[in-house]
């Protein structure tokens, strides 16, 4: 039980790729458009915003899910510029979405949004996403996706970044006690998977067959030899393998005596579109993960 990655044999990691300068550049395959329009037309609410109105600003507290302010945004009409420290990030066209980050993983904006063009369009607070996700599941799966293909891009600029010492705070917990409860019922009760303090879970490249969510103990997530991340009770790792299937971007190692539970692709898949809530807390985990790494790379990181 050195390795309990119950996934095959080591694969190739995933070759660094750059990253594109607006959000318009992403592959087709991942983000559609029409599925955009399709969720956010459910329940959305209209909006309109001057040329030159702030939509919202870096380190501004978005809310999360459970604030009544908490907006995500798709673009109808106009143009859309995010800047950081007044500097130029990325231009959001019509047809894409922006604002879901902070907003998922209720942290502070890590941009700022203006209009540069008169804008219009459909924003949606907890209630209408929640509403719109009951009725169109597969917008998760496809947000997943956006932002598998994000950490993936961050994961690589970082595996080649060179600094003394990282801050790995622990994972947000995306799971209560009473929804790991609710989970380990929906596959049946099975019983947790366990391993000793030292053990690895998964390993850097290997092809990935499962998803897990601890429930005891605490995880580390390194790459290439460096922790990054700390996973404990209620948090969820090894999700991106399964959305992408491309090989795991991180080794897991457990840094104390822990248990998970394992989720194969099929209930993964089945679970995203029969319980709306599961598919809110992977966005809500992965929303975290974008925003942690992002926040390393921004944080004085010099990559070769």
């Amino acid at each position: 039980m050195d390795d309990l990655d119950f996934s095959g044999k080591p694969g190739v990691p995933p070759k660094p790729t750059a990253a594109p300068p607006a959000r318009a550049a992403e592959p087709a395959s991942l983000y559609s458009p029409k599925l955009a329009l399709e969720f956010f037309s459910i329940d959305g609410t209209p909006e309109q915003f001057a040329a030159g109105k702030r939509i919202f600003a870096e380190n501004e507290k978005a809310g999360g899910f459970f604030a009544k302010g908490a907006r995500i945004y798709l673009l109808l009409e106009g143009e859309v510029t995010l800047t950081l420290k007044d500097k130029p990030l990325e231009m959001v066209l019509p047809g894409e979405i922006f604002g879901e980050m902070a907003t998922i993983a209720d942290l502070p904006r890590s941009a700022t949004a203006m209009a540069r063009k008169h804008c219009r369009v459909l924003a949606l607070d907890e209630r209408q996403f929640q509403q719109s996700l009951q009725q169109m599941p597969e917008f998760a799966l496809m947000l997943m996706s956006v932002m598998t293909q994000r950490l993936r891009r961050s994961i690589a600029k970082l595996a080649t970044a060179r600094k003394e010492s990282v801050v790995a705070p622990p994972q947000k917990s995306s799971l209560d006690r009473k929804a790991l409860a609710e989970l380990q019922h929906e596959l049946g009760d099975p019983a947790p998977t366990r391993a000793q303090a030292g053990q690895n879970v998964l390993t850097q490249g290997a092809v990935g067959a499962c998803m897990f969510v601890v429930t005891e103990g605490r995880i580390a997530i390194s790459i290439d030899g460096r922790v990054i991340e700390h996973v404990g009770p209620g948090g969820i790792f090894g999700e991106m393998a399964l959305v992408d299937r491309a090989g795991r971007a991180a080794t897991a190692t457990a840094e104390t005596d822990s248990a998970w539970l394992l989720i194969a692709r099929n209930d993964f898949l089945a679970m995203i579109r029969s319980k709306p809530a599961f598919g809110m807390a992977l966005l809500r985990s992965m929303g975290e993960r974008v925003q942690h790494i992002g926040a390393l790379l921004r944080a004085g990181v010099q990559t070769t």
